[in-house]
């Protein structure tokens, strides 16, 4: 009897250590923000929903979402009966969104992640954020080969870059104003694995940029104006017509190119993808300007 009762609990631990493995296997993981969804996606991590997915792609570019997540609707307002029916293991958010985690915790558990930190080393934060997630989604081997990929590829683009101008990193809000990033922010980050300088040397926010009038750009006359998608809509049309910008140095010199879009409040997957477009563009541009004989 008593050899029966110890093989039965023997056989109920092992399902329950089999079924307890099956479940964390198959935990489904959601999110509203971009930065942990991209880097989800980089770690092979199951993802059941990701909010504004057209914007993501819009913003974001790459990495696609793999087939069947579903779209939750506004990041700072997504559809919380939606998000209920998905039943998620565990959601995670960023600290911007943080007001949604009494509605959300309702649902699931909630992590907040601490991303572009006030003070911190942002290319550190963005290798803890991608071991942070791998251990919550048990994909550390994932995370620790998208950290050793990225190191290898920053590596490898160094010793390929050619001799530039300091760059200058913007994005138009609209046709007169535009975000000039630096310190703290991603592609200041990503310059400086590639040996690049920045132009911009002025405070920025706890995101890492500014926001400034377009007349700014006025003063970095031997900078390279590099302008990362999207621009809004109207605003080519409008710099068209615009003597301001048609006036300054940077433009009647040629000197500055055009990015596809690149997550800039991003982590290792938006680096990696910054990384290889700017120095496919600064190749390009050398090469187009290379002075003749």
């Amino acid at each position: 009897m008593r050899r029966t009762v110890t093989l039965f609990f023997a056989r109920a631990a092992l399902l329950l250590t089999s079924l307890l493995a099956f479940t964390s296997a198959h935990a489904q993981f959601a999110t509203v923000d971009w930065t942990i969804a991209e880097t989800l996606v980089a770690i092979d991590a199951p993802i059941s929903g990701v909010a504004q997915q057209k914007d993501y792609y819009d913003w974001v570019g790459e990495p696609r979402l793999p087939e069947g997540v579903t779209d939750l609707g506004l990041r700072t307002q997504p559809n919380f009966e939606l998000l209920a029916q998905l039943a998620p293991e565990q959601i995670l958010i960023s600290p911007m969104f943080a007001a949604l985690t009494p509605r959300l915790e309702r649902i699931a558990p909630v992590t907040s992640i601490p991303l572009y930190s006030p003070g911190a080393d942002t290319w550190q934060e963005i290798q803890a954020l991608t071991r942070q997630l791998g251990e919550l989604t048990e994909r550390q081997p994932q995370a620790e080969q998208l950290i050793a990929d990225t190191q290898t590829l920053m590596a490898s683009l160094r010793e390929a870059q050619p001799d530039t101008a300091p760059l200058l990193m913007v994005q138009f809000m609209d046709a007169r104003h535009v975000r000039i990033f630096g310190d703290n922010s991603l592609y200041n980050a990503v310059l400086e694995q590639l040996g690049l300088d920045n132009a911009w040397d002025q405070p920025t926010n706890a995101w890492g940029f500014a926001l400034a009038g377009i007349e700014v750009l006025a003063r970095y006359s031997e900078a390279t104006l590099v302008i990362v998608d999207p621009v809004p809509m109207g605003v080519e049309e409008e710099l068209a017509e615009s003597g301001l910008w048609q006036q300054l140095p940077i433009v009647q010199n040629g000197n500055f190119l055009r990015l596809p879009p690149v997550w800039s409040f991003g982590a290792l997957p938006s680096a990696q993808r910054f990384a290889r477009v700017l120095s496919t563009a600064l190749e390009d541009f050398s090469r187009h300007n290379q002075p003749t004989r």
